[in-house]
Order: C-alpha cells, then structure tokens, then sequence
C-alpha cells in the first residue's frame, strides 16, 4: 500500500521517512525495528492523554484521571485505533508473522501504533505528536 495514504490518516508528513519505515518494521522482519520507537511513543502517549484527559476534565480528582488514562492507552483502545488506520495493511512483517496473522494481531498492532507516536515525536517534537495523537484520540476522549 502507499504510505501516503497512512500519513495522511495520521495528519502528519515525514521529514525523516526511515523513522516512518522503521516504526512499520516489526521485529520478525529484522533490525532495525519499531521496538525503540514504541518504547518512545508509549511515553509521549501516556504524556499526551495525560495532559488532555487535565485539560478536558478540570473536576476529576488524580485516581479518576489516571483510570481514564489507563483505558485509553491500553492494547484494546490501541487496536481500534490502528484497525481504523489499516494499519496492518503497511506493517513489514517477517515470514511467520504473515502467515499467522501478525498484521491483524492487536498486540502488533498496537506496538506499531505507539512505535508511529514515537517515530512522530522524534521527526518533529512534542507538538506534531500530539497533535496527531489527540486527533486519533478525539472520539474517544469524548
């Protein structure tokens, strides 16, 4: 499939296309891989939600935020984000993940997902990532 289509999903236009190539690479395919990237964008995600979950919700007291924060960032919101984005269709997948299924399997999925919060980040900082991030996330912070 054509990356294009991918970026624009995600609103954002790479300056560095290896970070982009990099973040759709799964291990199973070679080094190197999107697991850096996804160690990266778990943070900004986890970072992003926070800040918008305390800006959208002035009320809610600590425990409440961080339940919300909890079902936002994990695998299941995750996989629904990336499914809507097809995001499998531009996944680089070894041999044995092809044939099983590891472009649909939501643990890739949503690994690739927090990998591409990552690659944003580093290619163009905070405010791309989170820009991207809270677009995604906008139904679901409702």
């Amino acid at each position: 499939m054509n990356l294009s289509t991918l970026t624009a999903a995600l609103g954002h236009s790479f300056s560095d296309r290896i970070l982009l190539q990099t973040a759709l690479t799964h291990r199973s395919f070679g080094v190197p891989n999107n697991e850096r990237l996804e160690f990266i964008g778990d943070g900004v995600l986890n970072c992003v939600i926070a800040l918008a979950l305390y800006k959208r919700y002035p009320a809610l007291a600590e425990g409440d935020l961080s339940r919300l924060r909890a079902n936002l960032v994990r695998q299941d919101a995750l996989h629904r984000l990336a499914t809507s984005l097809k995001l499998g269709d531009f996944l680089r997948l070894g041999e044995g993940e092809l044939k099983s299924g590891g472009s649909q399997r939501p643990s890739i999925l949503a690994d690739a997902l927090e990998a591409l919060f990552g690659a944003i980040w580093l290619d163009a900082g905070h405010d791309a990532a989170s820009s991207v991030i809270v677009a995604l996330y906008a139904r679901l912070l409702e």
